[in-house]
């Protein structure tokens, strides 16, 4: 009889280690929104709260679930009060804009060569993005810096 009671209460954790989560300790917080964060909002941790888990629930794979996940990232879709964030639902925020101008610069050694261009896409840090141009109206591709600018190489 107690071997059956056993197994019926470790039956959902087994199945829970084997998904890839992971059971949560007594200590264990997560933060979730306070109130809707709608796409586009960057989160803040003001909007967020802690909350702590009751020992034994699992935390579901995928979910970002501390402050260094989630501070400064904006939500690409509506995040609910109350629920865990999919780190799915996330992205970087955005460092050059759609339509604005950059500084584009091809740097091979000792040579730099700049010359401003139009963004064509919003791109973060590390991102690809279509640039125009503005004096010959060629486009081409480039990767975001951190600092705003966009970076090309030779092809």
């Amino acid at each position: 009889m107690t071997r059956r009671i056993l197994a019926r209460l470790l039956a959902p954790l087994a199945l829970a280690l084997l998904a890839g989560a992971s059971p949560a300790l007594a200590q264990d917080v997560v933060l979730i929104p306070n109130r809707v964060i709608y796409p586009g909002e960057t989160l803040e941790l003001a909007i967020l709260r802690e909350v702590t888990l009751k020992p034994g629930k699992v935390i579901p794979p995928a979910v970002a679930v501390a402050a260094a996940q989630l501070e400064g990232k904006v939500a690409k879709r509506t995040l609910l009060p109350g629920r865990y964030i999919p780190e799915a639902a996330l992205r970087e925020a955005w460092v050059v804009e759609q339509g604005t101008p950059v500084q584009v610069m091809f740097v091979s050694g000792s040579l730099v060569i700049s010359a401003t261009a139009v963004t064509l896409q919003s791109g973060a840090a590390g991102d690809i993005v279509r640039v125009r141009n503005l004096d010959s109206g060629k486009t081409f591709s480039g990767i975001v810096m951190g600092d705003g600018t966009v970076r090309v190489g030779a092809s």
